[in-house]
């Protein structure tokens, strides 16, 4: 994967999770505050817990922090997955988010 490729497959996966977050706000009344600043997505919930989700642009890889821990994701050309093979990023993103949230969270990786 080129740097470029890296950078669009980055930011379209940044995108889905705000786009996630504005609609389980909706949907759920779900009170997720999306803080973006850069290559980085801040998700804080209700309880004052967080999700940092961030670019690793020498990596190409995709970092999360959940108080599950810390993950490192690659695209393998169809979906972010786990270096660890521990799973998919929205996969499992929604349940570290659920966990943390105490609410039933599903993100995904279609943009509207």
């Amino acid at each position: 994967m080129t740097d470029l490729e890296y950078l669009d497959k980055a930011e379209q996966l940044l995108m889905a999770v705000e786009q996630s977050c504005d609609r389980l706000n909706d949907d759920v009344d779900a009170d997720i505050d999306a803080q973006r600043v850069g290559g980085m997505v801040t998700l804080v919930f209700a309880n004052r817990t967080q999700i940092v989700i961030n670019q690793q642009k020498p990596l190409h890889e995709i970092w999360l922090a959940a108080k599950a821990g810390g993950f490192h994701y690659k695209f393998d050309g169809a979906q972010w997955q786990d270096t660890k093979g521990s799973g998919e990023f929205f996969a499992n993103l929604s349940r570290f988010a659920s966990e943390q949230s105490g609410l039933s969270l599903t993100f995904s990786a279609t943009l509207a």
